[in-house]
């Protein structure tokens, strides 16, 4: 019984400030239980007299009266004495097992509490390194903001810009860009928090009365060093504008952090090349050569979608298809006839309707565009189902007949494909080059079919994903390349839809070098001639 309680009592100690309440309790009980054992309670039983009352009975008739309750005393006193005894061993027992099961459970406590203040004291240990290490960082890129190093050349000078409340000077663009404007996205977020983080640092100086608000800046110039971090350098004036203030600032670029890395299989995924043509026979010949190269030949993953205007020069469009297909067992390839009047963005949206197969990357393209085997990798790798969508910054060659002036042969297309100021331009106000999810096209509703003419429809569906909650990938990317070729601009589009044509038709032909020099050329050839007559007198 004592054990059975023993065990009963070490089930009870969880917690070490419970030990001595449970002890105390334990040893009551125990001390109840003996009772009961050695003592039974007759009081429920139906005959009050037991077999011991029966021999008292029989002793009294034997012996004298006080004898026999002396004997009985001393006999019940022996009794209990060795009850008592047992009792005390019992408890002296329960004790040392209560004392021992305590210092256990202190033990463990002990060593649970020094492992988890070892654990505390490591995280803290390691938390306070990574602090210490990304502070040490932070200063040392304060140090290096604030250093100047000799430079090799003119080139290597940073160029600042400059901003006011208002508008943003700067050079990034060269000659095609507009030379001040308005900041807009990241840049307006970036420049703003500065301005205020400025005035808040101005006000803290301040012992009384801050007097700094946005009325009170000027201007300010800033740079990003790539390694390093933004720096800005603010001006202020007080409201009585008898001083300045300069505040010098720094956003300090924290090192690299991994966000993911993903792998994919290379080649693996279809891409549907939808190409919307009217006539341009000459162009599709010398598209399907560059297709069969590397579409065909090289990549082997690429369906081509031919949607055809009208019924004139349909059947040298379909022999040219059969050619091709024909000498390399080619049967990826689809042409679809719509009658009316040429629309790109209906022959696209076509296009994309007509595919039956599994949810493949569409690449809207046209036959005056070049492109790589490297560009159809990175058309899979910026496009994703649900997520973003891929529009390269396409690389537009000028006329070659000007670039290549004092050569006497035009070099070969391939060699063409250069990427060099003198060559060509970003075409960055181009949309008509995209890469995207059939899914993501059909679920943004395609294109705008009450779009007619030049231009527009590209730029409608690419406001479409922007608005959207997929990312727009935006990229130059070299290896794609929009072929020159005469641009012809139709009196009777709108207004606003003939000035942006006879602003790209400008940008084609030649760079700004080469069109000053066509401007200019006259000069030239009478002082080329002034020249030449001086050395014949000589």
């Amino acid at each position: 019984m004592a054990v059975l309680n023993l065990i009963t009592m070490k089930t009870l100690f969880v917690n070490r400030n419970g030990v001595r309440v449970c002890s105390i309790l334990a040893l009551c009980f125990i001390l109840w239980t003996m009772y009961r054992m050695t003592c039974p309670d007759n009081s429920a039983s139906g005959d009050p007299l037991d077999g011991r009352q029966e021999v008292i009975y029989q002793v009294h008739e034997e012996m004298p009266q006080k004898e026999y309750y002396q004997s009985l005393l001393a006999e019940k006193d022996e009794q209990h004495k060795a009850e008592v005894e047992t009792l005390k061993q019992q408890i002296n027992d329960l004790k040392a097992e209560l004392i021992k099961q305590g210092e256990q459970y202190v033990q463990f406590g002990d060593d649970n509490r020094q492992g988890v203040e070892l654990q505390e004291n490591k995280a803290k240990a390691s938390s306070n390194t990574q602090d210490h290490a990304l502070s040490d960082f932070l200063q040392q890129q304060v140090k290096k903001i604030g250093t100047h190093q000799p430079l090799k050349d003119e080139y290597e000078v940073g160029v600042f810009n400059t901003f006011t409340s208002k508008l943003v000077y700067h050079l990034e663009g060269g000659l095609s860009h507009k030379p001040a404007e308005k900041p807009k996205s990241d840049r307006k977020d970036d420049l703003i928090e500065a301005v205020y983080a400025a005035i808040d640092m101005l006000n803290a100086e301040m012992k009384v009365n801050p007097a700094f608000s946005v009325e009170n800046f000027v201007e300010g110039i800033y740079r990003t060093d790539k390694t390093i971090g933004s720096y800005y350098n603010l001006l202020f004036k007080t409201p009585a504008k008898s001083h300045n203030y300069q505040i010098e600032l720094l956003r300090p670029f924290a090192p690299i952090q991994k966000l993911k890395s993903i792998t994919t299989e290379a080649q693996k995924q279809t891409i549907n090349m939808i190409v919307p043509l009217s006539g341009r026979l000459d162009k599709f010949i010398n598209f399907m050569q560059r297709f069969e190269d590397i579409c065909i030949k090289g990549d082997k993953n690429v369906y081509l979608t031919v949607v055809y205007f009208g019924s004139e020069g349909l059947t040298e469009i379909q022999s040219s298809l059969h050619t091709v297909a024909t000498r390399n067992n080619f049967k990826q390839f689809r042409l679809l006839n719509l009658n009316g009047e040429f629309s790109r963005g209906r022959g696209l949206e076509e296009g994309a309707k007509s595919w039956q197969g599994e949810n493949a990357i569409l690449f809207f393209c046209d036959v005056d565009i070049a492109f790589t085997s490297d560009f159809l990798e990175r058309c899979r790798i910026h496009s994703q189902s649900g997520k973003k969508v891929y529009y390269p910054i396409v690389f537009s060659l000028f006329n070659p007949a000007i670039v290549y002036e004092d050569s006497q042969v035009l070099p070969m297309e391939d060699d063409q494909l250069r990427i060099h100021k003198d060559t060509g331009f970003w075409r960055d106000f181009g949309y008509g080059m995209a890469c995207q999810y059939r899914s993501d096209f059909m679920n943004i509703k395609g294109f705008d079919m009450d779009i007619k003419g030049w231009g527009m429809e590209d730029l409608h569906l690419y406001r479409k994903y922007v608005h959207s909650n997929l990312a727009v990938i935006r990229v130059p990317d070299r290896g794609i390349f929009h072929l020159y070729h005469p641009k012809h601009c139709d009196p009777e589009l709108t207004p606003e839809q003939y000035k942006a044509c006879i602003g790209s038709k400008a940008l084609n032909e030649a760079s700004h070098t080469q069109l000053g020099m066509m401007a200019f050329k006259n000069e030239l050839q009478a002082q080329l001639k002034q020249s030449q007559s001086k050395q014949q007198k000589v």
